[in-house]
């Protein structure tokens, strides 16, 4: 099989449940959030994943995302990567959208005018251009916007945040950074970047499905 990008947000915490931009700043998971990592772990401990027992596992070092990975069964064998970090709001840490468009940036949109005193999207979409051009060269996994020649015959599983990845998967593509803004992508969610006839794909996106039956939303 072509090898496989499974990504995993990490789970609920007090700032994202309330829709707060979380950057670098460490916000634990809630015990909901907790409950979502398990439940992804008790999927991907059963058929068809079996545990991904071959897959190279790397996470955020931050700690919503590492726990997350632990508590999904993977912490043994992960690998922190701070390109995988999130994005860094600046002066918006810790706000929601509808916060600093009411008070200071009417129509206010992170994707087109960005976050003052924080990075800029090109540097977030160079640091996962970075992360991926490692994988090429450790696995053989094609750079965003050349021909496939082949694919890598191991999976990767990333373990991060909700900007980060959706850059990552918009670059995966070869598609701008902005586009990242039309992958809707929740907590606890399961994503998964393939092939398709030989150029990058998007398999799964935004499953949920191991959450239901859980107390809160999403």
């Amino acid at each position: 099989m072509p090898a496989r990008i499974v990504l995993v947000r990490h789970g609920e915490t007090e700032w994202s449940a309330t829709g707060r931009h979380t950057g670098r700043t460490d916000i634990p998971l809630t015990e909901e959030g907790r409950a979502m990592a398990r439940a992804l772990g008790a999927r991907l401990a059963k058929a068809p994943w079996s545990g991904l027992p071959d897959a190279l596992v790397y996470t955020s070092p931050l700690g919503r995302a590492k726990e997350t990975c632990e508590l999904a069964g993977f912490g043994d064998r992960a690998v922190e990567r701070p390109e995988l970090m999130e994005w860094d709001y600046g002066q918006y840490e810790g706000r929601t959208g509808a916060d600093i468009r009411a008070t200071d940036h009417p129509g206010w949109l992170i994707w087109r005018d960005g976050v003052p005193g924080g990075e800029k999207l090109s540097e977030v979409a160079a640091r996962v251009d970075a992360f991926l051009a490692g994988l090429n060269a450790e696995h053989g996994v094609p750079e965003p916007d050349t021909t496939v020649m082949h694919c890598a015959d191991r999976d990767v599983v990333l373990f991060a945040h909700g900007h980060v990845l959706r850059i990552l998967t918009a670059r995966w593509l070869g598609l701008p950074p902005e586009f990242a803004q039309r992958f809707k992508l929740g907590t606890a969610a399961l994503c998964v970047l393939s092939w398709e006839y030989g150029a990058p794909a998007v398999e799964v996106w935004n499953d949920l499905s191991h959450l239901e039956g859980l107390n809160s939303g999403h």
